[in-house]
């Protein structure tokens, strides 16, 4: 072995009942609860893509960051999921770890600044019992995203019911962790294994694709992924346009829509040249207007998750958009 490695016996992990957490449960919307105010003109459009991608039987895939979590959308997620609206979701692997801890604890999110300080930064025990799920289950062939929708459903978390993870393997709705080793706080544990996690995140990545099989007139949502949704996106749809055109057919008649907090302007269907800063936002380049050149539909919301995303799921709930 030519290089010295880090030794992880040395590292000391605490606890999460010391550690002081962000986010708890509370502060999860209700579905009958009041929705905050927010307007877009967008969002009637992206609902009846939507509900018109479902009648047509094609896939509807909402691809969210860590914070979709924490800002408290989960019940509307496995609403959406159960009433079929949505056919796939997917994450990174922080917005697995923050479902992992609301359902076992009822909190999640910690302070970086704090912590880092201290050395503490993610070294908490029972976090790291992520890792145990995809140890167990890696060699059953399960993606990363079932293998931990079914620890928590198996192991009596008593929040669990507000997993989305959890509700996708007890509902059979794929929600897939697409991982970059290193990326994690779970990464830091002594019982991370990173070929069972490669291998599980690998299975998730295929799943992705299969589902992108389907996108046909269907819908992608990106919901605040600025690297993961769009990098994981562009491959699949490369391989399944791939595979259509060897069979006589086309992936182009689609719908992609991204919600997040950069103000792009109204001009986001033209990727922006390479001396603008946002040419690296990759949302715009990839998602709004490359992949939907040949005939798809792009739409950019701009706007907090808990508002945009509340907002938009509850128009699809209550049955309000235009083609109802």
């Amino acid at each position: 072995m030519a290089y010295e490695r880090f030794d992880l016996s040395t590292l000391r992990l605490l606890p999460l009942s010391q550690r002081v957490h962000d986010v708890s449960a509370d502060e999860i919307m209700e579905t009958e609860a009041d929705i905050p105010y927010y307007e877009h003109p967008a969002l009637e459009s992206i609902c009846n893509a939507v509900i018109d991608a479902r009648r047509r039987n094609a896939a509807v895939i909402m691809m969210y960051g860590a914070h979709v979590i924490r800002t408290g959308c989960s019940k509307f997620m496995i609403r959406l999921m159960k009433e079929g609206l949505i056919t796939h979701f997917a994450t990174n692997g922080a917005g697995a770890i923050h479902d992992f801890e609301m359902s076992m604890i009822g909190a999640t999110c910690e302070s970086v600044e704090k912590y880092i300080r201290e050395g503490q930064f993610g070294l908490w025990t029972e976090t790291g019992r992520i890792n145990d799920a995809v140890n167990a289950s890696s060699h059953e062939g399960l993606g990363f995203g079932e293998s931990v929708g079914k620890y928590i459903s198996e192991s009596g978390f008593p929040f669990a019911g507000i997993s989305v993870l959890a509700e996708g393997y007890k509902n059979r709705i794929p929600v897939t962790v697409h991982v970059g080793i290193g990326n994690d706080i779970v990464h830091e544990h002594p019982n991370c294994d990173g070929a069972a996690v490669g291998k599980a995140s690998y299975t998730d990545f295929l799943i992705f694709a299969k589902s992108m099989e389907n996108l046909e007139h269907g819908v992608f949502l990106n919901f605040g992924s600025a690297v993961t949704g769009p990098e994981v996106y562009l491959k699949c749809l490369s391989m399944v346009r791939n595979a259509a055109k060897q069979e006589g057919r086309k992936i182009t008649d689609f719908t992609t829509a991204v919600f997040d907090i950069q103000p792009l302007g109204n001009d986001y269907r033209h990727a922006p040249p390479k001396t603008n800063p946002y040419y690296y936002f990759r949302p715009w380049k990839t998602i709004l207007a490359r992949t939907v050149a040949d005939g798809g539909r792009s739409y950019y919301v701009q706007g907090d998750h808990r508002a945009a995303f509340g907002n938009l799921a509850g128009k699809l709930l209550s049955g309000r958009g235009d083609t109802l």
